[in-house]
């Protein structure tokens, strides 16, 4: 048996991760065993090499969006896209609450309506509030 090979399976690693001490290379020749070489472990004749990084370099320089193809929404899902529409609407309608642009039935009303998928995105319920007349005057 390859004494690399040896020392790799009592390791856990490949061949090419083991080195041997080249000034100890009789006592390394002697060995032939797992055991002999755990003891040569210990001492420090034999080693495992650090691993490589496995990011390469290209990976490290690459910026922005690069080449990617489809169209803008071809990386969301549905859903993802769907959360991220709700939420907006959510958090525009709170605020109007909050701002008490709104009254309390409107907000109730708006929270359903855009729940249930009638509002594109916030510029369509504010588009909405303005031609329905919903918006109570900024005080």
């Amino acid at each position: 048996m390859d004494k690399k090979r040896l020392v790799a399976s009592v390791l856990g690693v490949g061949r090419k991760k083991i080195w041997f001490s080249p000034e100890n290379k009789k006592e390394i020749d002697e060995s032939i065993t797992a055991q002999d070489f755990r003891s040569l472990l210990k001492k420090g004749m034999v080693k495992k090499l650090p691993e490589k990084s496995h990011i390469s370099i290209r990976k490290m320089e690459k910026k922005g969006k690069g080449r990617r193809k489809g169209g803008k929404n071809t990386k969301l899902t549905k859903k993802r896209r769907w959360v991220l529409k709700i939420r907006a609407l959510r958090v525009e309608l709170k605020r109007l609450k909050e701002q008490d642009r709104v009254s309390k039935e409107v907000y109730k009303d708006l929270y359903r309506k855009s729940g249930g998928g009638f509002f594109r995105d916030k510029s369509h319920l504010r588009i909405y509030l303005e031609r329905n007349e919903l918006l109570k005057s900024k005080k």
